[in-house]
């Protein structure tokens, strides 16, 4: 067949302009292939849950504050979503194996760097070089996958991605304690993704054949500068926003920063509209399926890196657990997200069908988090359990298959920057939900202790800076009648990022019921 039908226009294209990498593997090669792809992405993912069970001893031994906590994990998601359009319409544009390779050599450097980082500011400069890398594993990944498998067939592959997912979010938080706890430090939680990295290329050297045609290139510089801007000046402001020592809510600082902030977006749509490549398409994401798909993405990163990040601090400051104690007690989440996402793979390859598995993720999503609203410091576990359980489940039948559903829409040339735009805006919704997340857990700590020690007789009842100490993770140097309050304080504060969670869910089932199902492809 000489031409293919052009999806969403109807019309029709020479084959050699849809087609810019074609794979030339047998099913068995491809599966050889996807071991090292899946080793990387392992990687990835293991430096964000591997770290986020150690950052309470980092933060007590680098002397960082409950901002700190917070930034040292949104500079990495930041800087994987401001890189991830990029990432993306590089896969488009280059040869997707030697791009996945320069995503792998940038996140050890990253990682190196990490480990060996003095202060907080140091840290935080490698977690953004981390990021990179994270953004370019993430994007290729899903571009690789969706170049070589066809949509009917990829529902088992975005299962097996799904799993992946699943062992480093269960495997994570558990090695993390181990290694907090072992003789090895903190630092080696940033180190041991490293070799999996490296042992990833080597795989993806030997097995992965991708025959690339190379096109014309436009890299949109412009655009991904006006994204990161905005985003990032978004994300500093809602950081430091009603602090003390910084800036009020009605303040020339606040005016400042949003005001640019929208101009940059405004500015941002103008010049998508215009380049020849854009880093966000615009036509693209302006599809029905996309944008919804991307929509119900942010309100699932809100939630799905919130419960990562803060329910392995609750365990360990408000219930006193060790790393490696933490780590087990998130186990059920991840269980269920291991389950989720292999179940949902393999039904949608067998029956075709995709919608279903994306509705019923999202209502357990939101009753699942409601229930972890309703956690206090002395909640029985059995009942943080059952959430996290039915989170988990809920995360793994949304979170590859929303991705699913947009690359089975476009052509085969804009898978990359398709899925990466979704991955980019569920990383914008990760990263501005552990801001807010933990500007809100911040203030909600401090409120309960600044009560809590005026009620002992501590303080005086206006409060003094019982606000800033409660934001304080640094427990070690806390008398032990504080460090008790504060404990009792952050565990039961920590509810209210749940809550807040489940509301966002709301409008991910609003999105996902308004997408309507297409009949998987069954070739590209």
């Amino acid at each position: 067949m000489s031409n293919a039908e052009d999806l969403g226009t109807g019309t029709r294209q020479p084959v050699s302009e849809l087609v810019n990498d074609t794979p030339q593997m047998s099913r068995k090669e491809t599966l050889r292939s996807l071991v090292g792809v899946l080793a990387s992405f392992f990687a990835a993912m293991l430096a964000t849950t591997i770290v986020s069970i150690a950052l309470p001893t980092i933060m007590d031994s680098l002397g960082g504050t409950q901002t700190d906590f917070n930034w040292v994990l949104t500079a990495a998601l930041l800087a994987n979503a401001a890189s991830t359009p990029l990432w993306g319409k590089i896969a488009d544009l280059f040869d997707k194996k030697r791009m996945l390779q320069l995503g792998i050599v940038i996140f050890v450097i990253g990682s190196l760097l990490a480990g060996f980082a003095i202060n907080i500011p140091m840290l935080m400069a490698a977690r953004v070089v981390q990021g990179v890398g994270m953004g370019g594993l993430t994007a290729m990944g899903m571009a690789v996958i969706g170049t070589v498998i066809a949509p009917r067939e990829r529902g088992r592959y975005s299962g097996y991605f799904g799993g992946v997912m699943a062992a480093a979010t269960a495997g994570g938080p558990l090695l993390g304690g181990l290694i907090v706890d072992s003789p090895l430090g903190w630092r080696w939680t940033f180190w041991f993704g490293v070799p999996i990295a490296l042992l990833s290329m080597v795989l993806i050297h030997k097995t992965l054949h991708i025959h690339h045609t190379p096109r014309r290139v436009h890299i949109d510089w412009f655009g991904a500068l006006l994204v990161t801007a905005s985003v990032s000046v978004l994300l500093i402001w809602v950081s430091y926003v009603g602090k003390p020592g910084f800036y009020e809510w009605n303040s020339w600082q606040t005016y400042l920063m949003t005001g640019s902030a929208v101009l940059m977006i405004a500015l941002l749509i103008y010049v998508e509209g215009r380049v020849p490549e854009p880093v966000i398409p615009l036509k693209i994401i302006a599809t029905r399926t996309t944008s919804l798909a991307i929509l119900a993405s942010i309100a699932i990163g809100v939630g799905m890196f919130g419960s990562g990040a803060f329910l392995g601090q609750y365990f360990q400051i408000a219930r006193e657990a060790s790393p490696t104690l933490a780590g087990v007690m998130t186990l059920p989440m991840i269980a269920g997200n291991l389950f989720g996402s292999v179940f949902s793979g393999q039904m949608i390859t067998r029956f075709g069908r995709w919608k279903i598995y994306l509705v019923i993720g999202a209502i357990l999503n939101i009753g699942a988090l409601s229930l972890l609203g309703t956690m206090e410091s002395h909640t029985g576990y059995w009942i943080i359990a059952i959430g996290m359980f039915f989170n988990g489940v809920g995360m793994g039948f949304m979170m590859q298959n929303l991705v699913l559903a947009v690359q089975n829409t476009v052509k085969v040339t804009d898978i990359g920057t398709a899925s990466s735009s979704v991955a980019f805006f569920r990383s914008v919704g990760g990263a501005a939900g552990v801001a807010v997340l933990g500007a809100v857990l911040s203030d909600k700590v401090g409120v309960l202790v600044t009560q809590a020690l005026a009620s002992a007789h501590l303080i005086s009842p206006d409060g003094g800076g019982a606000v800033a100490a409660g934001s304080s993770l640094d427990l070690t140097a806390m008398p032990e009648p504080v460090r008790m309050l504060v404990r009792e304080a952050f565990g039961n504060a920590t509810g209210v990022v749940f809550m807040f969670s489940a509301a966002v869910a709301v409008v991910a089932l609003a999105c996902i019921l308004a997408i309507k199902e297409v009949p998987l492809r069954r070739s590209n």
